[in-house]
């Protein structure tokens, strides 16, 4: 088996497990006995961690089950203070939180994209004059394209100046950064969501790096934990884990950075020999772990078939859409409504063997996803 699916979720990382079974003792972090408070010690631990890599201030890490959840906290805060943008191509976890938070009566304002994925910018800026946001939410890598969207420019457009002139006050800036952290520099000035599974710690840890003033609404009661947003029961060597595996992740960017984009870019070349382009154009900003490419012709579901019967497990976009192949709302967007597009997805343990054997199958398989089209 190949696996070309990371962005989906990437194996449990040898840091991030031994992270988590050293935190494996019994103890609630929430209580005051010694062996609540030894779990405790180490839930501060994974929050200073964290905060010290994402160059926050550990009170700004809310811990979480993962990036859904901390997306739908930062939307759900973000709508209560006022109208939010968010771009035409965000995750589930975002796109359908801002329309759960519509249909209670907040003001939802959608800003388009360019061809290459990019948030229009020009259009952008319009909106923030006209509409006056308390809040935009615009991811930082897509997680179908791998198209990196310009949060610097987004910040400027928002913050002292014409946007703070625009709205007569602060515009809260919010990112889904689950398939940024740990792989691209995310500017200052943001809210970010991050997950532990994308990184390699287990399923069902995540964070909301905030300030402290950042608007937020519980999305459900309980005992008040983490700052009162987030109430239950903390996941201590889940924390744990997560901050292993982003720390490792960074620590490798650079290096590993540099050869998932040559093997990316070996895909790109072997997808280009049958047709296949990506996602976006030649030139768009892309992070080097996410090969997104339109297969002119082909049949997506024969094509996933086909690669997954040659041992290449691959995705047709969002992992997160229950496993239903639907016209992408990303593609869409961008202006690529029929598309058939495949996502191939690198992590730093990915090998070049991987990558080759992958690539020799890639061409029979087009063929024959275009022949079922």
């Amino acid at each position: 088996m190949i696996y070309l699916d990371h962005a989906a979720t990437s194996p449990l990382r040898p840091e991030a497990a031994e992270a988590w079974q050293r935190a494996q003792r019994p103890g609630n972090a929430s209580a005051v006995h010694a062996a609540g408070r030894a779990a405790r010690a180490i839930l501060e631990d994974a929050r200073e961690k964290i905060a010290g890599l994402m160059a926050v201030d550990p009170a700004e890490v809310i811990f979480t089950s993962g990036g859904t959840e901390a997306d739908n906290l930062a939307v759900a805060g973000l709508a209560s203070a006022g109208p939010l943008i968010i771009s035409a191509v965000e995750h589930p976890a975002v796109r359908e939180a801002a329309a759960l938070a519509k249909a209670r009566g907040a003001q939802i304002i959608t800003a388009p994209v360019t061809s290459q994925g990019t948030v229009d910018l020009p259009a952008l800026e319009e909106l923030i004059e006209t509409r006056r946001p308390a809040g935009i939410s615009v991811m930082a890598v897509n997680n179908e394209t791998g198209i990196i969207q310009p949060l610097e420019q987004i910040h400027e457009l928002a913050g002292e100046g014409r946007g703070a002139e625009a709205t007569g006050g602060r515009i809260w800036l919010h990112s889904d950064a689950v398939q940024g952290a740990g792989r691209i520099e995310l500017p200052d000035g943001f809210a970010y969501s991050i997950t532990g599974h994308k990184l390699g710690a287990p399923v069902g840890t995540g964070a909301l790096l905030c300030a402290r003033d950042f608007p937020l609404t519980p999305l459900e009661a309980g005992g008040g934990q983490e700052r009162g947003i987030r109430s239950g029961t903390l996941n201590v060597a889940g924390a744990a884990a997560l901050a292993a595996a982003l720390e490792a992740h960074l620590v490798e960017r650079e290096e590993a950075s540099a050869a998932m984009e040559r093997q990316r870019e070996q895909i790109f070349a072997a997808c280009a020999a049958v047709g296949g382009y990506p996602s976006g154009g030649a030139d768009a900003p892309r992070a080097a772990h996410i090969a997104h490419v339109i297969f002119p012709g082909a049949d997506p579901e024969a094509l996933m078939f086909a690669l997954d019967s040659a041992g290449v497990c691959a995705s047709a976009g969002s992992a997160c859409s229950a496993g239903v192949y639907r016209p992408s709302a990303a593609l869409v967007a961008m202006g690529e409504e029929e598309a058939c597009a495949i996502r191939f997805s690198l992590a730093p343990q990915t090998t070049d063997d991987e990558v080759a054997r992958a690539v020799d199958v890639i061409g029979r398989c087009v063929e024959l996803a275009r022949g079922v089209a």
